[in-house]
């Protein structure tokens, strides 16, 4: 009974009438219970007519209900359905038939639109699995050729059709296209793909993989076929992978669920002490040993911890599941409920906080130069070096420029590890590179100087350019932060997280220049990975709980010692998906508060669940052990209390937050 397996998750899918058979078997019960009470109450025939009816509706009442308790009982557990069971053969006993007949028909027809119920929350994470392609157009040679998902191996090419859905994991080949990746990430408009630059290469990581040339099996292809390399095996696809981790988050109980379970442990055996004593309550009160087998009957239907039982795992499969839909991967009922306790978070910067690449921030004019002058040679030049600051210059140069009409040739280009690139444009000797380039060359003018300090300052990488014999202008690099992560700290703090926090291996400038800019409440910079684990262990005994937020690599240590670890875009990254107790499976900060906010929802249902069901059976059980409210009474109140919490518990999946839309 602890267990209460007695079939509330698990409708029964076989029978004469399919999957509604136990629905149908209920309401012939009801049907043949009121054609026996009606009988009886407006008849004059014989009693053994009168039987008939109410031995119908046993036989449909209880056919499921035995079914469970036979099993159950060969299992060596004793469960609801066992018991209710007793209790409508004792009223049989007693020939008391109407109303065992109501128990059975309620009994039922609850658990027939429970299982309704339930099966509404397993379908919308069942959903997932129906997004998995079974074939996929295989190359072969010059023709396309339809194969089975399974056979498909590391390397080969498969062609996706227009509007179709996505075979396997790869990257972009060939043909360019919107794909709608809201079955794996939950983002609402579809994402521009294109081909990959350099078709041979091998990624040693997922994370290497620029988002803009992958393509995840499950989500589906726009108006442009495309053509794509695998990857990943069916078997490793970020969808399978998903779909196996959602289905195990099931089966993990949260600390509330495993509280029912142990207080069920003595609750039950004292269920049945109880009954057993009120047999023999005619000893000390006036009544026949029939009328007490009867009150005992009554107690033991009052008694019966059904909703109790189904409280909490409803409420945690209905959050899972209205959780997967909306892009967030929660691993279980405990990271669930952790969630929404939480009052401090810890985040990585660069990468979660930050778009995780340099940007050019500031571009300052020396000489007299003209805008587009000063960025043609500057741009010719660092387009001859694989820097990643070089490659920031040149992208965002471009963008800073009115007209792009071709950009000189550049000769003798050299660069100066740790310092930065010289090289011929147009004749003219230029650098570009730090104050140590220039302390070999007669230093630096200390305005100049005053200005680079003033950037770096702020947190940003300073490159001073230098054309022929005179300063012309400073470049200021930063890694920026997201767009989205400041509104979204600031929705944190109106749901109430009361303290923020930043943890990242950049120098202390760079952090407190990122926290100032979004609302950070404390910055904590040039940590080592170890040293963010023993930060996250500090912060834990101030604040009891944290929850520490990253992308899942670098991270991982860090999250593991959280009380919660969310990974960011972990759509894209196994280690994330791995290491991490919440995925947020889109590369999206603001889903944040919407997984929060779904947490303290789904704690304050089953908040509520546990009051309605443990309110009735206070209610219920004084009222049958003193003779209130007879079997038909309790049933009702019963089996009510038990579709209530389910339906109320389905709620999550219709859950809207109202900070971000989601």
């Amino acid at each position: 009974m602890a267990a209460h397996n007695h079939g509330c998750c698990k409708p029964h899918n076989d029978g004469v009438f399919g999957e509604k058979t136990e629905l149908i078997f209920a309401i012939l019960s009801g049907l043949f219970l009121l054609i026996g009470f009606l009988m009886d109450s407006f008849g004059e025939l014989p009693a053994l007519y009168i039987l008939i009816p109410y031995l119908i509706s046993y036989f449909f009442g209880g056919y499921y209900t035995l079914l469970e308790a036979v099993k159950e009982t060969f299992q060596g557990r004793f469960q609801i359905d066992f018991l209710m069971l007793v209790a409508a053969i004792g009223a049989a006993f007693l020939d008391k038939w109407a109303e065992g007949a109501l128990l059975l028909f309620l009994f039922s027809l609850g658990h027939a639109l429970e299982h309704m119920a339930m099966d509404k929350a397993r379908k919308s994470i069942e959903s997932l699995t129906k997004l998995s392609p079974k074939i996929a157009l295989r190359k072969e040679g010059e023709d396309y050729v339809e194969v089975n998902i399974e056979e498909l191996k590391l390397g080969d090419v498969i062609r996706i059709k227009p509007n179709s859905t996505v075979s396997a994991d790869g990257v972009i080949l060939h043909g360019k296209s919107s794909i709608n990746q809201a079955p794996i990430t939950g983002e609402s408009i579809p994402v521009d793909k294109e081909p990959v630059n350099d078709p041979d290469r091998h990624y040693d990581s997922d994370k290497e993989i620029p988002e803009k040339n992958r393509v995840y099996a499950g989500t589906i292809n726009g108006d442009t076929g495309i053509e794509v390399k695998v990857i990943k095996e069916s078997r490793d696809s970020t969808l399978s992978r998903l779909i196996t981790m959602v289905q195990e988050a099931q089966e993990k109980k949260s600390p509330t669920q495993l509280l029912a379970d142990k207080f069920e442990k003595y609750y039950v055996p004292a269920v049945l002490i109880l009954v057993l004593l009120l047999n023999f309550a005619f000893l000390v009160v006036d009544e026949t040993w029939a009328q007490s087998f009867y009150r005992s009957m009554a107690a033991l239907v009052a008694a019966s911890p059904c909703a109790l039982a189904i409280s909490t795992p409803s409420a945690v499969l209905s959050g899972i599941a209205r959780a997967a839909r909306g892009g967030v991967l929660v691993k279980g009922g405990k990271p669930l409920e952790d969630l929404g306790t939480l009052r401090a978070l810890a985040f990585d910067k660069t990468g979660t906080l930050t778009q995780g690449k340099p940007q050019l921030t500031d571009l300052m004019l020396l000489n007299g130069l003209s805008n587009d002058e000063f960025l043609r040679k500057v741009i010719a030049l660092e387009s001859s070096s694989n820097h990643p600051l070089a490659k920031a210059v040149v992208r965002d140069g471009k963008k800073r420029m009115e007209a792009q009409n071709g950009f000189p040739e550049v000769k003798h280009s050299e660069a100066i590890q740790g310092k930065g690139i010289k090289g011929e444009v147009e004749g003219e000797p230029v650098r570009i590179g730090n104050l140590e380039l220039y302390n070999e060359s007669g230093g630096v003018p200390l305005e100049v100087k005053q200005k680079v300090e003033d950037l770096e300052k702020q947190g940003k990488t300073v490159m001073l350019v230098k054309n022929k014999d005179q300063f012309s202008g400073i470049l200021g690099l930063m890694d920026t932060p997201r767009k989205a992560a400041k509104p979204t700290l600031e929705k944190l703090k109106k749901i109430g997280i009361k303290k923020m926090i930043m943890l990242t291996g950049d120098n202390q400038k760079v952090a407190d220049s990122v926290a100032a800019q979004i609302g950070i409440t404390q910055a904590y910079g040039s940590l080592l990975p170890e040293e963010k684990v023993e930060r996250i262990k500090q912060l834990e005994k101030e604040e009891s709980k944290i929850a520490m937020i990253g992308d899942g690599v670098n991270d991982a240590p860090a999250m593991a010692n959280s009380t919660v670890g969310i990974a960011m875009g972990a759509a894209g990254s196994d280690v994330a998906l791995e290491t991490a107790d919440i995925a947020l499976m889109a590369d999206k900060l603001e889903i944040l508060p919407f997984a929060i906010a779904l947490s303290r929802k789904a704690q304050q249902i089953v908040r509520q669940n546990l009051w309605i069901s443990l309110g009735v059976v206070a209610l219920l059980l004084p009222a049958t052990i003193f003779g209130w409210a007879n079997i038909g009474i309790a049933v009702v109140f019963h089996e009510g209390s038990t579709v209530v919490v389910v339906l109320n518990a389905l709620r999550l999946l219709a859950f809207k937050d109202r900070y971000s839309n989601t």
